[in-house]
């Protein structure tokens, strides 16, 4: 006997990645789109409430604001579901801790990057980053976005830089440079830097440079369409329905954790 369809409700419905979630839900037969809600007074389109569209759905899929985020997690959490994904990026500390507390009620997916393509970047960036001495090999990070993205870096460059990180076994605080502006000085030593571009109708490129005297390996991911952002929201979204509550990444949800 199949399984009945997860039920979708998508916040933002109304955003570029809202109207993307909401035809990819409803071409995977997996899945039934619930509801749609956008900020509250939004009308039109066969949009509902926020309470009506949550207490239809198993799972909310959410690209909105890091600050609208966290509220609804927070919602979630007192209501005791439903479960949540997250692809809104540019959290501070406060707004991460809501959902860090929310997901000791329901089930979180949270991550800077729904691609699966920009998920193996992020490992092969670790592994690049344990293999190559600190001493010799600089790590430069560079992302490009549309006109329209509101912070920088963005959160993908972020998980690359905190992959690097990662792989020296080094906290990105310590040494992310992100800003460069008159009269610098030498580049210190295993410091991690990051530019950023913003212009036109770019969907997402980043690449992670590994430069050392003589040499340079890049490794590089670029989004043709944001298509491929939905298609991993899915995943998330039938992976997370039923989970025991906690904040998952994309790891968890393609199997990729420990490796």
């Amino acid at each position: 006997m199949s399984k009945p369809p997860v039920r979708v409700a998508i916040a933002g419905a109304l955003g570029r990645m809202g109207r993307e979630m909401a035809a990819a839900v409803q071409g995977d037969a997996r899945l039934a789109l619930a509801a749609r809600f956008h900020r509250p007074g939004s009308i039109g389109e066969g949009l509902v409430s926020r309470d009506e569209a949550l207490a239809g759905a198993d799972v909310v899929t959410d690209f909105t604001t890091p600050a609208a985020s966290a509220d609804l997690a927070s919602i979630c959490a007192e209501r005791g579901g439903p479960a949540l994904v997250i692809g809104s990026t540019g959290f501070d500390a406060d707004e991460s801790a809501a959902i860090a507390d929310a997901a000791k009620t329901i089930a979180i997916v949270r991550s800077g990057s729904f691609s699966l393509g920009l998920n193996m970047l992020i490992r092969l960036v670790e592994q690049a980053a344990r293999a190559l001495d600190p001493d010799d090999w600089d790590v430069e990070i560079v992302e490009a976005h549309h006109r329209h993205k509101v912070d920088a870096p963005s959160g993908t460059a972020l998980m690359l830089g905190h992959a690097a990180a990662g792989g020296r076994g080094i906290d990105l605080e310590t040494v992310a440079r992100r800003v460069r502006d008159g009269v610098m000085g030498s580049r210190p030593t295993g410091e991690i830097g990051f530019a950023v571009l913003r212009g036109g109708s770019i969907v997402g490129e980043h690449s992670v440079s590994f430069c050392a005297d003589g040499e340079l390996v890049t490794l590089s991911h670029a989004a043709g369409d944001r298509i491929m952002f939905a298609r991993g929201a899915i995943a998330a979204a039938l992976w997370v329905a039923g989970r025991p509550p906690g904040e998952y990444d994309m790891r968890d949800v393609l199997g990729m954790t420990g490796l």
